[in-house]
């Protein structure tokens, strides 16, 4: 019966899975192409004739889906990436670091950006917000899809007599088996959102208020403020609030070395839990320092406050440990 599935409806199937992969469905599309090349391996006569179509097919759904969040990265810019890391069950560290991974590689990484996990969702459309022609986009991106597809198709001719067995035993295991898999891909995405909820509790305990810090600096009390945001977010949006100073969360050593340890400090990222901003304060206050606080909601709410901020002559290097650097206005 199975064979007879995949024969008739194997490639609108993969179609379809891959596609709705793609576009960021929770719909893992991997073990569609593994069970598919398993079954073109166990019968080349029928469903191996289709081998070649449904890698084409494969590939084409993963670039319209990928070019539809290229698109919405060039049309949005930031705004695209801002909603990823609210609607990722990912800490929003993992997709700063996704950020840094792209400005380091450029598009190229798009080549191999399907088998890391989480970085297909932000390199994709950060290379149409960072201006990538979608030529270049196409074809890295091509080179990638190709891979992916063809990888999962030769791991399961590969692993054809295996795959054979694990479906035997779901199939004397009958419904069971099938709802034992549900289970488990539920139980899988509840614990990733509680996690992801317990860490933002965990960090959520004290904030610097907007309205707050504003009273400060229009005292004359600014605090030391760290712009902790990447360089490649920088870049998309090249504003800051007035004497921020950039800072990398990964060199708390020369922080924790050029500052006294009563210095007052805030820091803001840029994504909406500010998870990365209250990762670092929570850091320093653990080597002694008394007073860190992240801002709450980070440059965009100061900035959808009405508050000031300076725009940048220049976006400094991705490097940058602490240093006394005001920036200008233009």
């Amino acid at each position: 019966m199975l064979h007879d599935l995949v024969e008739q409806y194997g490639p609108a199937l993969i179609f379809v899975n891959v596609l709705a992969a793609s576009l960021g469905l929770p719909v893992p599309a991997m073990p569609s192409l593994v069970l598919f090349g398993a079954m073109a391996a166990m019968h080349p006569g029928s469903v191996g004739t289709q081998l070649m179509p449904v890698l084409i097919l494969s590939i084409f759904a993963t670039l319209i889906g990928d070019s539809a969040w290229y698109l919405a990265g060039r049309v949005y810019g930031g705004n695209t990436l801002k909603a990823i890391c609210r609607l990722s069950l990912s800490r929003d560290t993992c997709v700063k670091k996704t950020e840094r991974f792209f400005g380091r590689w450029g598009v190229r990484v798009l080549a191999v950006a399907k088998f890391v996990p989480g970085l297909a969702i932000v390199s994709i459309p950060m290379a149409g917000a960072m201006g990538t022609r979608y030529r270049t986009f196409l074809t890295y991106d091509s080179i990638g899809a190709a891979l992916w597809s063809g990888t999962g198709l030769i791991i399961g001719a590969l692993f054809a007599e295996q795959i054979d067995m694990l479906f035997a035993a779901a199939g004397r295991l009958g419904r069971t088996a099938g709802l034992v898999a549900v289970a488990l891909l539920l139980l899988y995405g509840t614990y990733r959102w509680v996690r992801r909820r317990q860490l933002i509790s965990k960090l959520a305990s004290a904030r610097m208020e907007i309205d707050e810090l504003a009273s400060l600096v229009a005292a004359g009390n600014t605090p030391v403020l760290f712009d902790i945001r990447s360089h490649e977010k920088r870049k998309l949006d090249p504003f800051v609030i007035p004497g921020s100073q950039f800072a990398d969360e990964r060199q708390l050593e020369a922080i924790i070395a050029a500052y006294p340890r009563d210095q007052k400090m805030v820091i803001y990222c840029s994504c909406p839990n500010e998870i990365s901003a209250a990762w670092m304060a929570k850091q320093l206050n653990g080597a002694g320092f008394s007073d860190v606080l992240p801002l709450r909601g980070g440059m965009e709410a100061w900035r959808d406050s009405g508050k000031p901020v300076e725009a940048l002559a220049h976006v400094p290097p991705p490097e940058v440990a602490v240093e006394d650097v005001a920036p200008k206005a233009v």
